[in-house]
């Protein structure tokens, strides 16, 4: 985005959890907070008269709810990628709020760096799964895909594809696990963690790395 700020509109009927992420948000040079609301019919009108880059939608509120908010964001308002706040960890849950057109999907317990990378990688055209619900979206795929694997058989190997780093970083990543989580893991940097990340997503010629877990998956590269 160059020198561009990432425009964000906060959406939230809490007006204290509102400040909280106004201020976490307000750290970051290359943020700016432009709008808030306080509940999804509100979102609707603003995120057309601002449009803006990244909205962080709350689930339950008042008027209209962040999913239905979001579907009509989304068709719509097409350039504003959201991020859906929730309390609700249920697979089901994260799906329900995914197919409405959310980009991304944050836990309110979530920690200001995970905040900070989601609204970075939305922004990007990417796609954001708080680490704690990453692991049931990626078991149930994991079921939906063993016939097709059976049936398949063993797709292209992995071996020459990523280095047996990058694999072991792409099995953590499978495990829901942050960038700082795995560099503590493996006794490497966050900056080489991402460096790692980046590599694979490249090879495996993917956007993001939840489609990176899912493909190695359905392919057999990495088991959970």
């Amino acid at each position: 985005m160059g020198d561009r700020k990432i425009t964000i509109l906060l959406v939230d009927d809490h007006q204290l959890f509102r400040e909280g992420i106004k201020r976490i948000l307000n750290m970051e040079a290359d943020f700016s907070v432009v709008g808030e609301a306080g509940d999804g019919e509100t979102a609707c009108q603003l995120a057309q008269v601002l449009q803006p880059d990244v909205i962080l939608m709350d689930v339950n509120m008042p008027h209209m709810n962040g999913v239905e908010a979001t579907e009509i964001i989304h068709q719509y308002t097409p350039e504003s990628k959201v991020i859906i706040l929730s309390i609700h960890d249920d697979e089901g849950y994260v799906q329900k709020t995914l197919r409405s057109g959310a980009s991304g999907y944050l836990l309110k317990e979530m920690e200001a760096e995970e905040l900070i990378d989601a609204v970075k990688a939305v922004s990007r055209g990417e796609a954001y799964i708080h680490p704690k619900v990453t692991g049931p979206l990626i078991e149930e795929l994991r079921r939906l895909s063993e016939k097709e694997q059976v049936m398949e058989g063993t797709s292209d190997g992995i071996d020459y594809l990523l280095s047996p780093r990058e694999l072991e970083v792409l099995q953590l990543m499978a495990e829901g696990m942050s960038n700082r989580s795995i560099g503590e893991k493996l006794f490497i940097s966050e900056k080489t963690v991402k460096n790692h990340v980046s590599s694979i997503l490249a090879k495996m010629e993917v956007q993001d790395r939840t489609h990176a877990v899912v493909t190695a998956i359905k392919k057999g590269w990495i088991h959970l």
